[in-house]
């Protein structure tokens, strides 16, 4: 019960960390994935053992393979990227983040919010990931619903 709701957090968290391109242009998600985007690493190793748990049960014990660990599998992978393998991040990491600390010591009483990313940005992987972050937060929110 509980790696089911530890997996499918990681999926809606995670999507969101990889929707950035997309969801970031809503200023109430992009405060948000600012606030947590520093722990997307954590996110993505919490996804990948879970994950990995999940998958693990179901090819040995379980009925068959289910989607919910396959996606948890991929959302852990691309959020720990930079960590797995020492390359930049497939990620983009909100500008808030980065411009967030730079502004705040300039004097300014709130740090900078996150400019929307331009339709160039929008082309290639980042929209591919950033798609699939979206498919990602629909499949954790189906397990939210979905009986073990």
């Amino acid at each position: 019960m509980l790696m089911a709701l530890l997996l499918d957090a990681a999926n809606i968290i995670g999507g969101l960390l990889l929707a950035i391109p997309l969801l970031g242009r809503f200023p109430v998600i992009a405060r948000l994935t600012a606030r947590i985007a520093p722990w997307r690493w954590l996110v993505g190793i919490v996804a990948l053992v879970a994950g990995g748990y999940f998958l693990i049960v179901h090819l040995i014990s379980g009925p068959h393979l289910f989607h919910f660990e396959v996606v948890g599998i991929a959302v852990g992978v691309i959020l720990a990227w930079e960590r797995l393998t020492g390359r930049r991040p497939l990620v983009p990491v909100p500008a808030a983040t980065a411009s967030g600390a730079a502004s705040a010591g300039a004097g300014s009483p709130e740090p900078a919010a996150a400019p929307a990313p331009s339709p160039a940005e929008l082309a290639g992987p980042a929209l591919l990931v950033a798609v699939f972050g979206i498919i990602a937060i629909v499949v954790g929110l189906q397990g939210l619903f979905t009986p073990n």
